[in-house]
């Protein structure tokens, strides 16, 4: 796939995650990985109305090299990128569902969401819960180093999820698979569920290991 037609699947990617509501205003950020660096939406822009040809670049160290100025969460995609070596991209969001998770108390912090279906298993597998820092905060980053090597996906406390993929396809259907996930759980607080049990979940991981 040429530059050209990755910005354009950014583009589309981006639209249809805002329209379906799991963006809002100018949150939320794309980056996918190209040969020289990787390509990222742009600060302060809404997901809306992204224009493929002002998508920042990145060379392979983080650093702006063309196009409009990244997103200042930047960082959170080059951690993911270097922890997670086979990913091809990573999206993060402030989806509804899942930033109400991440203000919760009393969350098992090395795994947010039980495993209540099996496609959330083969998606997600592990959502472990990054402390809270400020937008921007560096420090972020470390956290954010210290679960993305054996996981996929990480939380943000009080901010949003991020998820990493072997393509931009796989990390979004990851991320919707994470907001259905998060808006079942808080459907049924309070109510006896049945997640899948360890040996179910274990057989999912085996037949469907973590590719990105």
């Amino acid at each position: 796939m040429s530059e050209t037609q990755i910005r354009d699947q950014i583009a589309g990617y981006a639209k249809s995650l805002f329209d379906r509501g799991l963006t809002a205003g100018s949150t939320g950020n794309i980056s996918v990985r190209v040969d020289d660096g990787w390509l990222m939406t742009p600060t302060g822009s809404s997901m809306g109305a992204i224009d493929p040809a002002r998508i920042a670049k990145l060379d392979e160290t983080g650093r702006h090299i063309s196009g409009d100025a990244p997103t200042k969460e930047a960082f959170l995609h080059r951690v993911m990128y270097e922890k997670r070596p086979r990913a091809r991209a990573v999206v993060h969001l402030h989806s509804t569902y899942s930033v109400a998770v991440s203000c919760l108390c009393g969350l098992d912090h090395n795994d947010v969401l039980p495993p209540l279906t099996a496609y959330y298993v083969m998606r997600v597998g592990r959502l472990p819960l990054v402390p809270y820092y400020p937008p921007g905060d560096e420090a972020l980053a470390h956290a954010v180093a210290a679960q993305a090597g054996g996981n996929r996906a990480v939380l943000l406390a009080n901010h949003g999820p991020i998820v990493a993929g072997v393509s931009l396809s796989e990390a979004v259907y990851s991320s919707e698979e994470l907001e259905e996930t998060a808006k079942l759980f808080l459907l049924l607080r309070g109510e006896k569920t049945r997640p899948l049990s360890c040996d179910e979940t274990t057989t999912l991981l085996q037949r469907f290991p973590d590719r990105g």
